[in-house]
């Protein structure tokens, strides 16, 4: 699979949004940092696939609209695919790191 500049533009976005979410000032209680914004997004893609997959055992059983279905796998589509493009960006970043001369 490719990575767009449309899916690393909304990875980019999504990561801005949870990053705006977490600020409160230099310190919060937490500290929170660039790792727990990543386990974040891991955990919010985990939690939308496993959605999709309960969506899918209900329409399996006839207790689910099948544009439920649809809509749950979708997102966890799209979950996965910003989760995938910030990795990327991520390892695009520590190699170039790694290219630069001491």
């Amino acid at each position: 699979m490719a990575i767009t500049p449309l899916a690393v533009a909304k990875a980019y976005a999504a990561v801005q949004d949870q990053a705006t979410k977490g600020m409160g000032g230099p310190q919060e209680a937490g500290g929170g940092g660039f790792g727990d914004l990543v386990k974040s997004a891991i955990g919010d893609a985990m939690h939308a696939s496993k959605h999709a997959e309960t969506q899918i055992a209900k329409q399996v059983q006839g207790k689910a609209e099948l544009i439920d279905v649809v809509t749950a796998i979708s997102s966890a589509e799209a979950s996965l695919e910003t989760v995938m493009a910030v990795r990327d960006q991520v390892i695009s970043a520590y190699q170039e790191i790694m290219r630069m001369p001491i």
